[in-house]
């Protein structure tokens, strides 16, 4: 006689189904449990369905940005800062050069002039022979009287006294039509730190270029300040 049949015999048939049950529940728990050892825990998930990070990637994440960005905020400031400087060298360079310039050749003196100067223009002889030669240069340049006494003369007087050294401070405008940089000139002569006539027919040919007229830029001169 089997084991199930001396069950049933004496503990009824009741009893023995309620037995088999809770060793098969004991069984499928045991299951279970051995399963779930097994199983790597999942992350948690965000409402969108992200998982979150992990604790130490988030703040390593977090870290990391700042100082990358002050980085390279450090490196910028010092691109400008030597862009800045360098800048500030290559002015004061070139300002020295110029000036090295005008003092070698403030001494020389010029000739006649080479070219026909008209009667008109004697109104300026033994008074400015800067005028003078310039009177003629205005002639030249295809002008006539008109725009030299009442404009280009004023125009010149208020920018430079028609002085060849005249130097503005601020800027470093220089000569008589205050050339900015001065070194233009030199498109002209290179005697442009000390001659006259170089400085003049530089100054003409600005305001052909500009102007058209010497009157023209004397009544922009008037109404801005400069020309």
């Amino acid at each position: 006689m089997d084991v199930l049949t001396l069950l049933w015999q004496r503990v009824g048939k009741i009893r023995v189904l309620a037995t088999l049950a809770l060793v098969a529940a004991l069984a499928a728990g045991v299951v279970i449990a051995t399963w779930d050892s097994g199983k790597k825990a999942e992350p948690v998930s965000t409402a969108a369905g992200a998982a979150l990070p992990e604790p130490s990637e988030t703040s390593a994440s977090a870290s990391a940005a700042p100082a990358s960005q002050e980085a390279q905020s450090k490196a910028q400031d010092a691109a400008s800062a030597a862009a800045a400087q360098a800048k500030a060298a290559e002015d004061a360079a070139r300002k020295k050069k110029e000036e090295e310039e005008t003092s070698r050749s403030t001494t020389r003196t010029l000739g006649p002039p080479t070219y026909p100067i008209p009667a008109a223009c004697d109104v300026y002889k033994g008074k400015s022979d800067n005028k003078w030669r310039g009177c003629g240069l205005v002639f030249q340049a295809g002008f006539g009287f008109d725009q030299m006494s009442p404009c280009l003369e004023k125009l010149w007087d208020k920018e430079s006294h028609w002085t060849t050294t005249a130097r503005n401070k601020s800027s470093g405008a220089y000569g008589i039509a205050q050339a900015l940089p001065p070194s233009k000139m030199g498109s002209i002569a290179s005697d442009w730190s000390w001659n006259p006539e170089t400085q003049i027919k530089w100054g003409l040919g600005y305001i052909k270029g500009r102007y058209k007229t010497p009157c023209a830029a004397w009544s922009h001169s008037q109404s801005s300040g400069w020309y």
